[in-house]
């Protein structure tokens, strides 16, 4: 049952890295939440009045507590269980709508602090989608830089870039073609364990059959730039999320059956904030930007995966925005394989030595570097044979090392 609790001005509800699954409603008094600014090191705080919620994020997300809240003045807050609180979300169509653009918000919010730090500014979607394509087109993915193109002609058929376009998009159709024959599709990733299986329960129904679409290996759903009118859930194969970087394709995630895409865009009314490509053949329900709100309110449960969905991508983007910040580079190349531990937690925590499916490439991209600057600094780890580095993975022999030069050296210089 929801527990009222009762705080005296100045009493702490919870501190900021603990560990609490509550998640609060303010009934009367006020709450400050108070953290640190990840990008400048200065104290930041919100305010929280009657009918607010606070511990939202961090409950779902099952992470730390990212800010300490305190009770300015005598205060009653009824604390939640994750299980109550679902009730509670599920029941208020309200509720539901305004914590997902809420959250959304907050995700674009990173991503725009993340982009400013890596310098990567674009000035308008035209331009942005025409950045896309070459990308594609220079690392010889030509079939997907010839859906950027198409996507940018029908979206932008007035263009005064349209000539340039066309004539790429033909060169592109026709690289795709001829290398089309020697194309092997890569159906047999692993899809793991959906985090939402749950979801394809639901949309098993055979009324959802009718948004059902088919995409090819290496097709571009969507693309980074262009306006969001449709979101997506698969239901097979692997989708690969892609970011463009001062002309440069980043690859940022990949996700599997089960989990959505798209969706920020409708909330936030806001262009695309990444690529969103076809690894092997795919099947996913598309949703349009008109019945989103109806099938959200409609199906809680819906609703509630997207909101848990958004606490962890707000919450990998914080981590992936603290290691940006970093000045020494050391320390932010340790950072990176911290946060890859993070990730993928070993069986045995006593086991110091940890092997990662990744290249000098991906750790470049984690740590915001070219690959040459990445590459003279792992190679100073390597002198001190703290990391082996092979074709396509890395080990690092004992992850404290990594630990100590991250506590060591993080705070060189200012951030």
């Amino acid at each position: 049952m929801p527990k009222a609790m009762q705080y005296t001005k100045g009493s702490i509800i919870y501190f900021e890295g603990d560990h609490d699954e509550r998640i609060f409603i303010m009934q009367r008094g006020a709450v400050l939440l108070s953290s640190t600014d990840i990008e400048t090191g200065q104290s930041v705080s919100e305010p929280v009045g009657n009918g607010g919620f606070f511990g939202v994020k961090s409950a779902l997300g099952h992470f730390p507590r990212e800010e300490t809240a305190t009770a300015l003045e005598p205060t009653i807050a009824v604390a939640l269980s994750i299980q109550e609180f679902e009730v509670l979300f599920s029941n208020n169509k309200a509720l539901i709508m305004k914590m997902l653009r809420v959250f959304s918000n907050q995700l674009r919010q990173i991503h725009k602090k993340t982009q400013s730090i890596l310098h990567d500014t674009v000035e308008d979607q035209q331009s942005g989608m025409l950045a896309v394509a070459k990308s594609f087109y220079d690392e010889e993915q030509y079939r997907s830089a010839c859906d950027v193109y198409q996507k940018f002609l029908t979206r932008f058929p007035n263009t005064p870039q349209k000539a340039e376009a066309t004539k790429m998009f033909a060169d592109a159709k026709l690289r795709s073609e001829k290398l089309k024959s020697s194309h092997k599709a890569l159906d047999n990733i692993d899809t793991g364990n959906a985090a939402s299986n749950s979801a394809l329960k639901v949309f098993s129904l055979p009324a959802f059959e009718r948004f059902a679409k088919s995409y090819e290996p290496d097709q571009v759903i969507i693309s980074e730039y262009e306006p969001g009118d449709s979101f997506y859930l698969i239901q097979s194969g692997a989708i690969q999320l892609v970011k463009c970087v001062n002309g440069s394709k980043k690859n940022i995630d990949i996700l599997r059956p089960g989990e959505f895409f798209g969706e920020m865009a409708i909330l936030d009314n806001s262009p695309r904030s990444a690529t969103c490509m076809a690894i092997g053949h795919v099947q996913c329900l598309e949703f349009n930007k008109e019945n989103f709100e109806l099938l959200i309110t409609g199906n809680p449960q819906i609703a509630l995966i997207l909101l848990k969905l958004f606490c962890k991508r707000i919450y990998d983007q914080k981590r992936r925005f603290r290691i940006l910040v970093i000045k020494d580079l050391q320390a932010r190349i340790a950072d990176v394989f911290l946060m890859l531990d993070e990730m993928n937690p070993v069986v045995n925590p006593n086991e110091k030595q940890r092997r990662f499916n990744i290249t000098v490439g991906d750790v470049a991209h984690w740590a915001g570097l070219s690959q040459e600057i990445t590459r003279d600094e792992i190679n100073k780890f390597i002198e001190k044979r703290k990391i082996e580095v092979y074709d396509n993975y890395i080990v690092v022999n004992n992850i404290m090392d990594m630990k100590r030069t991250y506590d060591t050296r993080a705070n060189i210089g200012t951030r």
